[in-house]
């Protein structure tokens, strides 16, 4: 047992390098390969177990950063990860038992419960999927146009699955099963080529002058008398007015501003100024009252000529971080005084016009949930903007992953990102999911560019979860007709076993 446990612990830790800081993507191919040899001929009590090992290893260090708020956040959101490993494996054990083996079980498991991860509890995490470890590679996201990561991941452990099965048919000298395994292999790579080579090409509509404005360069909080001078929106606004020429766009990011520029008129003018002299829209960031006391998450949008084109306020609060669930029961956790009020969600979707363009707007951690981006591009949007603040999370591999994330996302739906953070990194994503013109952290800097928006329904756009809902259906079958393969051999058994009692019966 030890060796297995061992094997699923450095299964966990290789997955961990193909993300960012180290971001070695390829490394998923075969990172899987120690824990589904441990999986393999495992009771699903023991399978769930070494899931549990392979998940505290990985979580534990892909979501190191959340150790900035203490071990009462860190420990349950890792030990939730790694039940969420364990899950699949006891499935995929349990079905095995019913004597139905096959790499795309495992995969179908995986999937399912990676998806159901991003999902619940409290809104799900889904930071972390096995096929963003590929954000890099144009092949992948390809792909990812066709059934979204959920497609990638199930691949990408199909792959370490066909590998386990050619590694134990060489040693069990079975080459039948080898020559089976090596087929699929041989079929995963056909898939993925026509995938790529029958991408969807959206249709380019305009081109965009943007700049991005990233005016946090402090490493830490900041200082009462920083706060009281305004720091962040000074500095956001002094890059702002180095700008030169004409744009269409300019964005504040996430927490750039101190007060609702509704509500503050002197902030509102300089806004106003600012799309003036560049006869631009901006975006801005700040705090907005909601009816119930609470404050929404905002971003605003200013036309060109000053006018307030409409608000957009967060949805996917991040628990923990932006309100506490169950906050009077949680009362005894000193921790939570680092949270000292909730923020209200907010209710429904919101498009904004550029030029005559719809455009969606969605703040940090929502970029996160593939659903609700592909929602906003079902409404019309044709190009997505993130504004994020990254700056709790320090030096950490926070703000390289949340990039990796907009790059899934803009492959997902075929649509351009603008990734605006308030203290990096802040990028340009264009609607392939390559990145460029990226900041550095912690660095004051102003970025422009010009992105191409799009049009057109990619087929993840289109058809939504379906390779989610396929794998789902996949693991239904596999159960079924392992439990219907035993029912000719349990009838045997009882018609035998009838047999025998009944000379007995009759004397």
């Amino acid at each position: 047992m030890w060796r297995r446990v061992g094997a699923s612990v450095a299964s966990g830790l290789m997955l961990a390098t193909a993300y960012p800081p180290l971001d070695l993507g390829p490394v998923a191919l075969v990172a899987l390969v120690p824990l589904l040899w441990a999986w393999r001929g495992a009771t699903p009590r023991r399978a769930a177990l070494y899931g549990l090992c392979f998940g505290l290893a990985f979580f534990g260090i892909v979501l190191s950063w959340i150790w900035y708020f203490g071990a009462v956040a860190f420990a349950p959101l890792i030990l939730a990860g790694g039940a969420y490993i364990a899950a699949p494996g006891a499935l995929t054990a349990g079905i095995d038992r019913l004597g139905v083996r096959s790499p795309l079980i495992t995969a179908a498991a995986w999937t399912v419960f990676e998806q159901l991860r991003g999902r619940f509890p409290l809104g799900g995490l889904p930071w972390g999927e096995t096929g963003a470890a590929l954000h890099d590679f144009p092949i992948a996201r390809s792909i990812a146009s066709w059934g979204g990561v959920a497609l990638v991941t199930f691949l990408v452990v199909a792959v370490n699955g066909l590998l386990v099965e050619i590694l134990v048919a060489a040693r069990a000298r079975q080459p039948r099963m080898a020559v089976w395994a090596t087929a699929g292999l041989a079929g995963i790579v056909a898939v993925v080529a026509g995938g790529h080579a029958f991408r969807y090409e959206p249709e380019p509509t305009a081109r965009l002058r943007v700049a991005m404005v990233q005016g946090n360069d402090r490493n830490r909080e900041l200082t009462e008398e920083e706060l009281a001078s305004r720091y962040l929106v000074e500095r956001h606004f002094g890059l702002a007015d180095g700008l030169e020429g004409r744009f269409d766009l300019i964005v504040f990011p996430e927490s750039s501003l101190d007060t609702n520029p509704e509500q503050d008129e002197a902030l509102r003018a300089r806004i106003v100024a600012l799309a003036d002299q560049h006869d631009s829209a901006v975006i801005v960031n700040a705090l907005r009252p909601a009816p119930d006391g609470r404050s929404y998450n905002t971003n605003f949008l200013y036309q060109p000529d000053g006018d307030l084109d409409g608000t957009y306020a967060k949805q996917h609060l991040v628990p923990f971080g932006e309100y506490v669930p169950w906050r009077a029961q949680l009362g005894f956790l000193d921790e939570l005084d680092q949270i000292p009020y909730d923020y209200a969600p907010g209710r429904g979707r919101r498009l904004f016009a550029v030029d005559g363009h719809p455009i969606a707007t969605i703040i940090c951690f929502e970029s996160a949930f593939a659903p609700l981006v592909r929602d906003y591009v079902n409404d019309g949007a044709e190009l997505i903007v993130v504004t994020t603040n990254n700056r709790s999370y320090r030096r950490s591999g926070n703000a390289a992953q949340h990039l990796a994330l907009s790059q899934m996302r803009a492959a997902e739906t075929g649509r351009p990102v603008l990734h605006a953070s308030i203290s990096g990194i802040t990028g340009v994503v264009d609607a392939d999911g390559d990145v460029r013109n990226t900041t550095e952290l912690f660095v004051n800097e102003a970025v422009t560019d010009t992105i191409t928006t799009t049009t057109g329904d990619t087929p993840y756009v289109r058809y939504g979860d379906w390779m989610t809902w396929g794998s789902g259906a996949l693991l239904v079958g596999a159960a079924l007709f392992g439990r219907l393969r035993r029912w000719p051999a349990r009838l045997t058994a009882a018609a035998e076993s009838a047999a025998a009692a009944a000379p007995t019966a009759r004397s």
